[in-house]
């Protein structure tokens, strides 16, 4: 109750400030400043950050752990990625496991801003995630996170590769001291009468093919798709006894597009001649393509790296998805049929209305049959309908509204003859968006309140039953209050209100019975910042959370707040 009248209180106090704004740059289109708040830091202990998820469900079994790599990232920016031989454990009583998970521990003291960084096995790429930005008296964070889908990689020796563009300096003195672990949980009872009942499919893939840039380079091993002509490809060849086929997307935004979803449109910028601002509008699609043919799309969940908008909301619960970026399945089984041939194919990216940078990859995993030394297969039918794209702009200089609206369906349908006969998969996408903004205060307020609903269902049958169906629906939201001013001698304050909702649910039904898991993640910040020479020298955040997670067997609650640095409320049910 506190906080919310002072943010009240604050609101009001700024009210004649912001009607007489002369700041004239929307919210997200401020230069970036540095987060520091050396006059906060009142001891010396380091402070946690964390990302709220549910925690990852391991067998009883005691683990097989090994570290990794250790490194510290000083001066990596724009030098080849670091690079480390990875042995799988000898050291283990089993080798039969059934959870495999990563995990990234890193502490940093200093100064310094977010940085991406992504984590390839042999070209596969495994972890994108964004650094915490570090404080004076030092920070600490933790990520964990389940890779067992990359079994068959993670069997057998490999090259690690992880790359993290940093920059130190006089000015930015930040290192980040980092220790990667791989933890191994032979399987137990439990886990290996789970595996028989798994059905057609299911499991790990047999192969992993990296679709992804090839070393040596002196970046990160995705692709980087600089504006909406940018098309980004890889040639690849696949065994010719492969009955299923899943290609799953790493996506990113940064630079001119980390906040596209905010982004104005062009002709907003030509009359304003403010071409100081990003534009192209504030809808963006990723586009797949198998041999320039469109056959799949991922519309991105709003990731808010731990320095966006206004750092001080992110600590020390940072946002939705940037300790773990989300990666996209898209079933791309029906198409087998073109694939099979044993010649090399191409898989192509592109982006909608792109602006520089976007980092884009995949990983195409395959299930071989055993069985076989040759499935065959054939495309039936293939529908993707031209993107339905909508914008109402309605604006008096820099002041104004705009109204996106978006629609597409991909899908496919296609047969696989293999040893468990002839299987016909039908894989369907569909995606709605809509994005209502803003502008006033001559452009120094932006209202953003968008919705992306993602759909995926895969139905496999064979001629007299059902084999497998898997359907996901995704609700992402992102809603956003943001007002600046000048106030003289090179200060100005920003206030920003930020709602982020991550929600889905996934259903799956086999001869062996079925399944529903569903996440529902609520995220709400509030905050405001003094800022002088585009440094942060007063301020306030505070953030409220609650996850809830619900499967056949489990169950999961979170709801938690915290304010300025600190955890002031923590409840958790399971």
């Amino acid at each position: 109750m506190a906080l919310s009248f002072f943010f009240i209180f604050f609101s009001i106090l700024l009210i004649p400030l912001f009607s007489t704004a002369t700041l004239h740059r929307a919210p997200l289109f401020r230069p970036q400043f540095n987060a520091q708040l050396d006059h906060f830091s009142k001891n010396d202990t380091p402070t946690t950050f964390f990302e709220v998820t549910n925690p990852i469900k391991v067998p009883k079994t005691k683990s097989c752990s090994y570290l990794v790599l250790k490194h510290d990232f000083a001066n990596t920016y724009g030098r080849p990625p670091i690079l480390t031989n990875y042995i799988p454990p000898s050291n283990c009583p089993s080798k039969r496991f059934s959870k495999i998970v990563l995990e990234w521990k890193a502490t940093s003291k200093g100064r310094q801003f977010d940085r991406i960084f992504g984590i390839w096995l042999s070209g596969v790429e495994i972890f994108r995630s964004c650094t915490a930005e570090p404080r004076p008296n030092g920070i600490i964070w933790t990520v964990k996170k389940d890779i067992t889908r990359y079994s068959s990689l993670l069997m057998t020796n490999q090259t690690l590769a992880v790359y993290m563009g940093n920059i130190v300096d006089s000015k930015y003195t930040g290192v980040y001291h980092v220790k990667i672990f791989v933890h191994f949980y032979p399987a137990d009872k439990e886990s290996i009468l789970g595996d028989l009942h798994k059905g057609f499919g299911s499991g790990g893939a047999d192969l992993i093919v990296p679709i992804s840039r090839n070393l040596p380079l002196n970046d990160g091993l995705w692709f980087e798709i600089e504006n909406s002509t940018d098309v980004q490809s890889k040639e690849f060849k696949i065994p010719q006894n492969v009955y299923r086929a899943v290609l799953e997307l790493y996506v990113s935004f940064h630079e001119n597009d980390e906040f596209w979803y905010g982004n104005v449109p062009n002709d907003y910028i030509t009359v304003n001649n403010r071409t100081d601002i990003p534009g192209n509008g504030a809808f963006r699609e990723v586009l797949v393509s198998l041999d320039d043919v469109v056959v799949g799309a991922v519309w991105p969940f709003t990731v808010v790296y731990t320095g966006g908008i206004n750092p001080l909301l992110w600590r020390p619960i940072s946002a939705i998805g940037s300790f773990d970026l989300p990666s996209y399945d898209i079933e791309i089984t029906p198409l087998l049929g073109k694939i099979l041939d044993g010649s090399s194919h191409n898989i192509s990216f592109s982006v909608t209305n792109a602006l520089n940078v976007w980092y884009v990859d995949a990983n195409l995993h395959l299930w071989l049959d055993k069985k076989s030394v040759k499935t065959e297969g054939k495309l039936l039918e293939y529908s993707s309908l031209p993107l339905s794209f909508s914008l109402a702009s309605n604006f008096t200089g820099l002041d104004g509204s705009f109204v996106t609206n978006a629609h597409r369906s991909i899908s496919l349908t296609g047969l696989v003859n293999s040893s468990y006969g002839t299987v016909t998969t039908r894989s369907s996408q569909s995606f709605s968006y809509s994005n209502n903004m803003v502008m006033g205060n001559n452009a120094n307020l932006q209202i953003i309140d968008q919705k992306i609903d993602f759909n995926d269902t895969v139905y496999a049958k064979t001629r007299s039953s059902s084999v497998q169906v898997l359907e996901s629906f995704k609700k992402f939201q992102f809603r956003m209050y943001s007002d600046g001013v000048e106030i003289g001698d090179q200060s100005s304050v920003s206030i920003s209100n930020v709602t982020l909702i991550f929600d889905e649910e996934r259903l799956k039904r086999s001869k062996y019975g079925s399944s529903a898991s569903s996440v529902r993640n609520l995220q709400k910040a509030q905050g405001y910042m003094l800022l002088k020479d585009q440094s942060i020298d007063s301020g306030l955040g505070s953030t409220q959370q609650t996850y809830k997670y619900d499967d056949d067997s489990d169950c999961y609650f979170r709801n938690i707040s915290s304010s300025n640095y600190t955890v002031i409320y923590d409840k958790v049910n399971k």
